[in-house]
């Protein structure tokens, strides 16, 4: 029987693949984990978002047996951004094979968006 996994962000997290090319320095050299674990910013390209803040939907009943309904505040990162943030708040994870990065938003120092233009 065939599967389908689908990694599903919750609340305000980001999925991030952390970027590759920061392995090296500005001279070309190759750091070592040891160096890297050190630094307390790094880059990575935004995979997924979560669907925001939540906060109560005020149009939902206030009655206790009733389902609350939540409304979403949107985040500023969006998928393919080059997000810059905050290697001591990120949790690494492994997915299919793959290394990301799960980073609170609020851990987002600035983000990076191309656009095209005509």
């Amino acid at each position: 029987m065939k599967t389908n996994k689908t990694l599903i962000m919750v609340g305000e997290k980001v999925l991030i693949r952390p970027d590759e090319d920061a392995e090296q320095s500005a001279a070309g050299l190759y750091l070592p984990p040891t160096v890297r674990e050190k630094e307390r910013v790094q880059g990575g390209y935004v995979v997924k978002t979560g669907p925001g803040y939540p906060i109560a939907d005020p149009s939902a009943s206030e009655e206790p047996w009733m389902e609350r309904k939540f409304k979403y505040i949107p985040l500023e990162a969006t998928e393919g951004d080059y997000a810059i943030f905050l290697r001591s708040e990120a949790i690494e994870i492994e997915f299919e094979d793959e290394k990301y990065l799960i980073v609170p938003h609020s851990a987002i120092l600035a983000l990076v968006r191309t656009e095209l233009l005509d």
